[in-house]
């Protein structure tokens, strides 16, 4: 029988190896003209790679399928339960038994999917997994497919610079900044702000703001491994 040799290569520890780096984002999701219908799994998967690159955890990929808040509709989303239990707990327990993993650090580049924290109890009984919620890149980005994006997907390379000027026709693309979703306004005051600033202030490419945006994600995923690590 191989005797695994953990402690190879430039890992922070031999038992990073006990932890997964999964990412979610929405991979079927409106972004205006600019911006493709996986931005947020592409961020998500972005910083998710590279904090696995520079711990050594093992990157998971990234997760097929999105939840949404019902007042929100600009994407094809499941409902939360089925989210969980139809496509995370069967990835992760397939994880698991793969990778003889003990914690899993979900990578989170969409804000609708928030609600997945409400079930991170019953998904560690169901996977003997313990569960860190990273939500970083949502909690510093800004308005859905404003400028903390647009930025972000110029520095990866999947911006569309020549739609920059169609992407704020919030008629042709009320997601924007949520600008032309009415319902969600008035019920959040978070997103009413971001569309108000959009609608003021449009959006632009800020190479500066993208790089910072990723950075400060990526450092607080790897500062999530390392606290697991230091907790074994």
């Amino acid at each position: 029988m191989v005797v695994l040799k953990y402690e190879s290569g430039n890992v922070i520890s031999s038992k990073v190896h006990g932890i997964g780096i999964l990412a979610i984002g929405s991979p079927l999701e409106n972004h205006g003209a600019a911006l493709p219908i996986d931005t947020d799994s592409k961020i998500a998967a972005y910083i998710g790679l590279q904090a696995s690159l520079i711990t050594g955890a093992n990157f998971l990929g990234v997760l097929y399928a999105a939840t949404e808040y019902p007042y929100i509709n600009h994407g094809v989303h499941l409902k939360p339960e089925d989210l969980v239990n139809k496509q995370l707990i069967p990835t992760l327990k397939s994880a698991k038994k793969c990778l003889n993993l003990d914690t899993i650090v979900l990578v989170n580049g969409h804000g609708g999917n928030l609600p997945i924290k409400d079930y991170l109890n019953d998904i560690n009984k169901k996977t003997g997994l313990n569960i860190v919620f990273n939500n970083k890149i949502v909690e510093i980005e800004g308005s859905h497919a404003g400028t903390g994006e647009i930025s972000i997907g110029a520095l990866l390379g999947f911006l569309d610079v020549s739609k920059i000027k169609e992407h704020t026709d919030f008629d042709k693309y009320p997601e924007v900044g949520m600008v032309g979703f009415k319902e969600a306004r008035e019920i959040d005051e978070g997103i009413d702000k971001g569309a108000r600033q959009i609608e003021q202030l449009g959006v632009s490419v800020d190479m500066n703001l993208g790089e910072t945006l990723l950075e400060a994600a990526i450092v607080d995923v790897i500062n999530d491994v390392k606290k697991i690590v230091n907790e074994y």
